[in-house]
């Protein structure tokens, strides 16, 4: 068996990155950044005011009050023509352009806010109150480099840099095809003796949380026509996922099915719980992750798996999950040769850490403790004893949406 570190640079080493598009801003946020991103122009394009008052001439209000004639008003949006000469002042707004002549800006509440002429209480510093031109960024500066998954600062410096058109990754086309006689979708009629399945509308979910398209392929009976037909469909999909099926008993049919369709398996099985029958490899060019079917085991290997293929795929290193650290809630026994991921719940103690305390239950089938869980506690094979108290890594659950 695999390890999970293994099994997930495997995957990610035979991935390569969808192609390219161009998009609008409005619908960049979370696309990946395939083209580095420019300033098209200085931010801000001139030396402009950072508060309410009135432009001056620091030399002017050395001893203050100074009196100082105000000829004219330069509203945001509206330069003054002119010059500000010795003893003049202008009227200007937050983001009014500085006027020629004036090096300072002396905000309202220092002045009497005279209209004709203006009384300066304190002593004016040349720069003060001004935002040079291209303090934020120059025209041609580099903003955002690719690849990148744009987040909404991005898009807003996107704007500001004056880019209404960005090229990025296409959004990866994932095929997802659920298996067995027993399942059947939420709202259909169960079969006897079966269960409503998740796993097709969970697996969706996290497609789309990783900004991909899942394409449903509906449900496979244990049948290995039906799968091959199903899976042979034409879907465009840059990606196939399937759960359930993917061991070797009796009704474990995805090898089977797929083998007469092309499949060139790379790997089955990994040393990991919950998650162990998992399988990688490609069907006629297209790669291909099987899922376990227990639903908890199909969507810790979604986060462990997926989610990373899926960054891969969209441009992006494909980097797995960071662990954190917290301490144990509760005493761990030794582990044994499999990775674990214990479902746990997170509180954090007086001194602000972390505390992972796991669920006494931990059955692969169980999804209502795994939607309560906040972090899974991960114990690597062969793992020694852990006394409360002590750390243990974590991966957080539900900063990205899953």
């Amino acid at each position: 068996m695999l390890s999970v570190e293994e099994a997930r640079a495997r995957i990610l080493a035979a991935l390569s990155p969808v192609g390219t598009e161009w998009v609008s801003l409005a619908e960049a946020w979370g696309r990946v950044l395939a083209e580095d991103v420019t300033a098209r122009h200085d931010k801000p394009p001139a030396d402009v005011s950072s508060m309410d008052g009135y432009a001056v001439r620091a030399a002017d209000c050395t001893l203050p009050p100074c009196r100082l004639r105000v000829v004219g008003s330069a509203p945001a949006g509206h330069p003054f023509a002119g010059r500000i000469g010795p003893g003049e002042a202008v009227r200007v707004f937050t983001g009014s352009v500085i006027p020629d002549g004036a090096d300072s800006v002396v905000i309202q509440e220092d002045t009497d806010l005279g209209e004709t002429a203006v009384e300066v209480r304190v002593t004016a510093a040349s720069g003060r109150h001004i935002r040079r031109r291209g303090g934020d960024f120059a025209a041609g500066t580099v903003l955002l480099r690719a690849p990148r998954r744009l987040t909404v600062r991005d898009v807003g410096l996107a704007a500001a840099a004056d880019r209404p058109w960005l090229r990025v990754h296409r959004r990866p086309r994932v095929a997802i095809l659920s298996t067995g006689d027993e399942v059947a979708r939420p709202g259909d009629p169960i079969p006897e003796g079966g269960i409503v399945s998740s796993n097709a509308l969970a697996l969706a979910a996290l497609v789309r949380a990783c900004g991909a398209e899942p394409i449903d392929l509906g449900i496979a009976p244990d049948d290995m026509d039906a799968i091959a037909r199903l899976v042979r469909a034409p879907h465009g999909a840059d990606l196939i996922v399937t759960s359930g099926g993917a061991s070797v008993g009796a009704h474990d049919l995805i090898q089977a099915s797929l083998q007469p369709e092309g499949l060139e398996l790379a790997f089955w099985k990994i040393a990991m719980r919950p998650g162990k029958p998992f399988l990688f490899g490609h069907v006629r060019g297209t790669p291909l992750l099987g899922l376990p079917g227990n639903p908890v085991s199909a969507l810790v290997c979604g986060l462990l798996f997926l989610a990373p293929a899926l960054d891969r795929l969209s441009g992006l290193p494909g980097e797995p999950p960071a662990p954190e650290f917290a301490r144990a809630g509760a005493d761990l026994p030794a582990n044994d040769l499999r990775a674990d991921h214990l479902r746990a719940r997170l509180e954090r103690d007086g001194d602000g850490a972390w505390i992972a305390t796991p669920f006494p239950a931990q059955d692969s089938s169980q999804m209502r403790i795994f939607a309560e869980a906040e972090a899974l506690i991960l114990r690597p094979p062969h793992a020694p004893p852990v006394r409360a108290g002590e750390p243990v890594p974590i991966l957080r659950l539900g900063l990205r949406g899953y």
